[in-house]
């Protein structure tokens, strides 16, 4: 079989999925867009994916990016006696397939070198608090979390800034035997929306599990005016879980965009992010 790599675009409302990873039994994010893609191009085996960044239950994604290898003749026929491109047929036949909380944005033929989760140089989230009930949107229920006390935005932002660099964000993961947890954090910053939301944007070269909603619990305790603006880092110097600091809710979570790097730097980019990482490095 002679294969063609896919990158696939998409967007998804994790409410009713039990993250992005296949498990038997359950519905996940992975197992419908390959059962769909599987379905798409009559493929004699389940197409197999390979994510820019595995979401928890209930995570939302508006950028997130796949990769899969397929097989280029089935790919090919795909428009049919249509004039449309193999790109745009499965585009639009897939959003015939696919349930409604999964929108495919972008289907297009990856170039050389890419691989959607080890050339990724960096991915962007964002975190939605409200600490004002009487505001909340309840078309937004779903991706953000309320609390009941008032937050002050700007200790949150001044406490999140003093976690940006190369760290060991062991305090903020959860520990897997023979995985790094050395991250570079790129941006973490805290506002107030125009329609009285908090909002954390979270940028970094990568995540590992559960990172993102323990660095948003980390500022909680600041916001609230029980730990000062300097615990966030005391916590990330001391590398060890802290019981003040909560491991957030999933659903006011969402990937909102994975970068990458020019096209003839995607392999170097996917050799470099596959070595493990030290402080050292």
């Amino acid at each position: 079989m002679t294969s063609v790599r896919l990158r696939i675009d998409l967007a998804y409302d994790g409410t009713d999925f039990s993250g992005w990873a296949a498990q038997p039994g359950r519905r996940t994010v992975e197992g419908e867009l390959s059962t769909a893609l599987t379905t798409l191009l009559r493929s004699p085996e389940p197409v197999r994916l390979t994510v820019a960044g595995r979401t928890d239950a209930g995570v939302h994604a508006r950028g997130q990016v796949v990769h899969a290898d397929v097989d280029e003749t089935l790919y090919a026929v795909l428009p049919g006696r249509s004039s449309r491109s193999p790109e745009e047929a499965a585009r639009t036949r897939l959003a015939g397939i696919l349930p409604s909380d999964i929108v495919v944005r972008e289907v297009r033929r990856a170039p050389e070198g890419f691989d959607a989760r080890f050339s990724a140089v960096q991915r962007r989230y964002l975190y939605r608090l409200c600490d004002r009930t009487g505001s909340l949107d309840p078309l937004r229920r779903h991706d953000t979390v309320v609390l009941k006390d008032p937050l002050d935005v700007d200790g949150m932002d001044r406490a999140a800034h003093h976690l940006v660099g190369l760290n060991d964000f062991a305090a903020f993961c959860k520990k897997r035997d023979g995985a790094t947890t050395v991250r570079t954090l790129l941006d973490y910053r805290w506002e107030r929306l125009g329609d009285g939301t908090l909002a954390a944007t979270v940028v970094a070269d990568a995540f590992c599990h559960s990172m993102v909603r323990a660095l948003v619990g980390s500022v909680v305790p600041v916001g609230l005016g029980r730990e000062g603006v300097d615990f966030p880092r005391e916590v990330l110097v001391a590398r060890s879980r802290d019981p003040r600091v909560k491991v957030m809710p999933a659903h006011g979570l969402s990937l909102e965009e994975v970068t990458y790097p020019r096209d003839a730097d995607l392999a170097a980019r996917a050799e470099e992010a596959r070595a493990t990482r030290t402080l050292d490095d």
